[in-house]
């Protein structure tokens, strides 16, 4: 452990109050006599020991009244390294190395915009984009398929002074290499061939609004440099003309892919990633904030179905691969499973169709057939796929050309599977 410790409170009635630790035992509570005096109704006058040693920080609750959490969990002793948060009360505390910045102390509300989440990892994300938002900065939204990147960047253009403006979204990961130039910046008439009459593309759609880019790690690297200079000079030439025309746009661009990597693979420009770069916003995976399930289900569900409290401890208990978007088709799947005004039920959800396999990769056990069937295609898709490119070399027009598979349904398959 470093020499130096601070212990800062990240949300609560004393938001942003710090304490230095370094070797030693320090009491946290509202009692005068504490190291570090909270003033959280919820907090007991003596309700934590903090134990700073060279392995780490022994946190111990001293019979609180409303208990002390980590990670949802309560408990009565722990050991805790640096960036830890603790949560008595209703205050969130981190454990900080005195070197390290203080970082962004979480928003207090429970939604920006259409985002919506309780966890400390969502209202620190409410917190960046509540400053990013007024501001014409470009965006790099990152995160997992399913986590909300689209909606972060409604939200983003909803808290803009470019909010009565257009929000257009680009998909670069659906559209053929064939078309995306002509998508992105507009063709003239006669410009290839079934170009029958001239058309403005996403840039000069957005004039005055927000322009989305998602899936910008798809972005074919002849393209990269014509997309660079658009945002750096903010003009724009339609395929078949020579002359500019200004856009006045704001970009926010979104990826599931790491793309620090994808420029040390040298399949995006360092110039182009750095450009990007300006604001980052990382929207955590379902599994990092599953706190925030009762809201995100209470919001999906709109009010019109009551689920039993034995559902939401199974979804709860579940992974959530596909995050948000995934949990919003179980939903949606569950409604439509269950009678009128039925509760939603563990049984409507589906999530328990598959309950172990015997050896030889037997199935022991479905619970509905058309799930099950569902799974096996799945596995069967992973597995031809990961033959497929070693097959090719990883030669994704070779892989395309020799399994049949178009190039653009390949991209989908990739993309479905997360195999890059």
């Amino acid at each position: 452990m470093p020499p130096r410790l601070r212990l800062v409170v990240l949300s609560g009635p004393d938001r942003g109050k710090e304490l230095v630790l370094t070797h030693g035992t320090y009491f946290v509570g509202k009692h005068p006599r504490c190291a570090l005096v909270l003033a959280d109704a919820r907090v007991s006058r003596r309700h934590l020991e903090l134990r700073i040693g060279a392995d780490g920080v022994e946190a111990r609750d001293l019979g609180s009244r409303n208990g002390s959490y980590f990670r949802g969990a309560r408990f009565s002793e722990i050991v805790v390294g640096t960036s830890a948060v603790i949560t008595i009360g209703d205050s969130e505390l981190t454990i900080l190395s005195d070197e390290s910045q203080t970082p962004m102390l979480p928003s207090e509300a429970e939604s920006f915009h259409g985002l919506r989440g309780r966890s400390l990892a969502m209202r620190q994300i409410f917190a960046l984009v509540e400053r990013i938002a007024p501001s014409d900065a470009l965006v790099l939204i990152e995160g997992e398929t399913g986590t909300g990147k689209e909606v972060c960047a409604e939200a983003i253009h909803a808290g803009s002074a470019r909010a009565a403006g257009p929000f257009v979204v680009c998909d670069l990961g659906a559209i053929t290499r064939g078309l995306l130039e002509a998508d992105l910046f507009g063709h003239a008439r006669g410009a290839f061939s079934g170009a029958e009459r001239e058309r403005a593309g996403a840039f000069e759609s957005a004039h005055g609004g927000t322009l989305f880019l998602d899936e910008i790690g798809e972005l074919e690297p002849d393209v990269q440099p014509r997309l660079l200079r658009a945002i750096e000079r903010l003009q724009v030439a339609r395929l078949g003309e020579t002359h500019h025309r200004t856009v006045d746009v704001r970009l926010i661009v979104a990826t599931n892919r790491d793309l620090a990597e994808e420029v040390k693979a040298g399949r995006f420009r360092e110039d182009l990633y750095h450009r990007l770069s300006v604001a980052r916003v990382r929207l955590p995976p379902l599994r990092e904030r599953k706190d925030d399930l009762p809201l995100l289900v209470e919001t999906l569900l709109a009010g019109e179905r009551q689920l039993l409290p034995e559902t939401l401890t199974l979804l709860g208990e579940y992974d959530w691969p596909g995050n948000v978007r995934e949990l919003a088709n179980v939903l949606e799947r569950a409604r439509a499973m269950a009678q009128p005004g039925e509760p939603l039920a563990p049984a409507h959800l589906g999530l328990g169709r598959l309950t172990g396999r015997r050896s030889g990769g037997e199935i022991a056990e479905i619970e509905d057939f058309h799930l099950g069937k569902e799974q096996l295609v799945e596995e069967w898709e992973r597995d031809f796929l990961r033959r497929l490119l070693a097959a090719a070399s990883d030669n994704l027009s070779h892989a395309a050309r020799t399994s049949g598979l178009g190039r653009a349904h390949l991209y989908r398959l990739l993309k479905k599977y997360k195999m890059g």
